[in-house]
């Protein structure tokens, strides 16, 4: 199976690829037929792409996210596309409740203050902070990775709020010591808020500016999901005024991040490294390498987003029957 990569993926299990050509998309000239596999990592994979990759039987994207992946285009090509669940969970909640507690406790601040030369006193004065500990937690979207942030937040006594498009059942909701609320019940009564819900037509922009002004003061908003699920100017015209605090590992145009919050002390900026862990990575890698393997090899990928397949050919047209052929002088056909 011919394969293109948009770079070379983390990990050693990425050379049982063998013969792989190296090329990121912006460099992809002209049309290449031949190629059977696209590995991507977070770009653009649509009809103009697919356009020049006539061949391509499989889009393995590296990441559990595949927003930035027509998964349409590909369906209507009878092209199958995988991702990378289940193996960055951990990384990704671990991110998440580092940047809770370094917008809620002030890490960033206290560090500036230091390396300026602002710390001229046994106490430091302005740096008083919310507790996390017992505080409430509020989590959108209670998949894998909202799962394994509210195991987290029980660490920390938090009280665990939760919304989600379906509830969970009672069992799981008393293991992870969480209750349901409707997500703008959830805004008004948490101290922070955690998203974690994929980027969709219904979730682009859900956390919008009437939203955010439901926030309480000095509430912190965690985003390690995708930028586009918050409305990312009324979050900044929030964050500017003081009112609330933020810990962002995504943004909505990257690598542009609004200028604005380079110099604001109530934000936590991160460059999308939710699963940057060499145990994450590596994992990620693995397994969108054997979804590539499995489909070299003719069987059905391990981790499919959308498998279809191409559209049957009509059958031909039935031939008219043949007369059967006569008997042997003598003998009588029977049956």
């Amino acid at each position: 199976m011919k394969l293109l990569a948009t770079r070379r993926f983390p990990g050693p299990a990425f050379d049982e690829l063998g013969d792989v050509e190296i090329l990121p998309l912006a460099e992809l000239a002209g049309p290449r037929p031949g190629v059977e596999a696209l590995f991507v990592g977070n770009e653009t994979v649509d009809d103009a792409l697919l356009d020049l990759l006539p061949d391509l039987r499989l889009v393995a994207n590296y990441g559990v996210g595949y927003d930035r992946v027509d998964v349409a285009a590909c369906g209507r090509r009878g092209i199958a596309v995988t991702n990378t669940p289940g193996v960055l969970d951990a990384a990704t909640a671990d991110l998440a409740f580092a940047l809770l507690l370094a917008a809620q406790r002030r890490v960033v601040e206290g560090d500036r203050q230091i390396r300026a030369g602002g710390w001229k006193a046994g106490w430091a004065a302005g740096t008083l902070a919310a507790e996390v500990t017992g505080s409430t937690l509020g989590i959108v979207g209670l998949g894998r990775i909202g799962q394994a942030m509210a195991r987290r937040a029980r660490g920390f006594e938090m009280r665990i709020l939760y919304t989600r498009r379906t509830r969970l059942e009672p069992e799981l909701e008393r293991e992870l010591g969480a209750e349901y609320r409707q997500l703008d019940d959830l805004l008004a009564e948490t101290d922070s808020v955690s998203i974690h819900v994929p980027r969709t037509e219904q979730t682009e922009g859900l956390i919008d500016a009437r939203r955010l002004a439901l926030l309480r003061d000095g509430a912190v908003l965690v985003n390690t999901a995708r930028g586009e699920v918050v409305d990312e100017p009324a979050l900044v015209r929030e964050l500017v005024s003081g009112r609330i605090r933020a810990g962002l590992d995504v943004f909505a145009h990257e690598p542009d991040v609004p200028a604005e919050l380079y110099d604001l002390p109530n934000v936590v900026l991160t460059p999308h490294i939710g699963s940057a862990t060499e145990t994450a990575r590596f994992a990620m890698t693995r397994l969108a390498v054997d979804n590539v393997l499995a489909v070299a090899a003719g069987r059905p990928p391990l981790t499919p987003v959308a498998c279809p397949r191409p559209a049957a050919r009509p059958a031909p047209p039935a031939a008219s029957p043949s007369p059967p052929p006569a008997a042997p002088p003598g003998r009588t056909r029977s049956g």
